[in-house]
């Protein structure tokens, strides 16, 4: 350094349209790139939180429908030893099918969180992309 300070502009180098399209160009493909990629991860989540409420809505039919003749009749045959066997069966069955319901509300809200199965987080980006490339295009 010769000790002299030199005041010029940070961007003093003039490029062509050409070069200023093909940077456009390739920030705007990059930018493309990194919103699918936001995208799939997204569409994951949701496909794995869709895959967690169906589960658990086929573990509550299934728990339904072993339920009654498992625990049904092992419970209903306890219970008829103080009540008549028609009350001890209805009272057992109604237990089955509450917890039955438990499970398929639970599901359901898994599902509920898993739609719509679009990527919102990226639709988000790039509506904000699109509104910064247009704010400076107009300057």
């Amino acid at each position: 350094m010769t000790g002299t300070m030199h005041t010029r502009p940070a961007h003093d180098e003039q490029h062509s349209v050409g070069e200023l399209v093909g940077q456009a160009t390739e920030q705007l493909s990059r930018l493309v790139r990194q919103e699918v990629s936001l995208a799939k991860l997204e569409l994951a989540e949701k496909g794995k939180r869709a895959g967690r409420g169906g589960g658990m809505l086929g573990a509550a039919g299934a728990i339904a429908y072993v339920g009654v003749f498992a625990l049904a009749g092992t419970v209903a045959a306890a219970l008829s030893l103080v009540l008549p066997v028609w009350a001890a069966a209805l009272i057992v069955t109604a237990v089955l099918f509450v917890i039955a319901g438990i499970l398929a509300a639970t599901g359901r809200a898994q599902l509920r969180r898993a739609v719509p199965p679009k990527p919102e987080e990226a639709l988000g980006s790039v509506k904000a992309d699109v509104d910064q490339i247009r704010e400076r295009a107009h300057r």
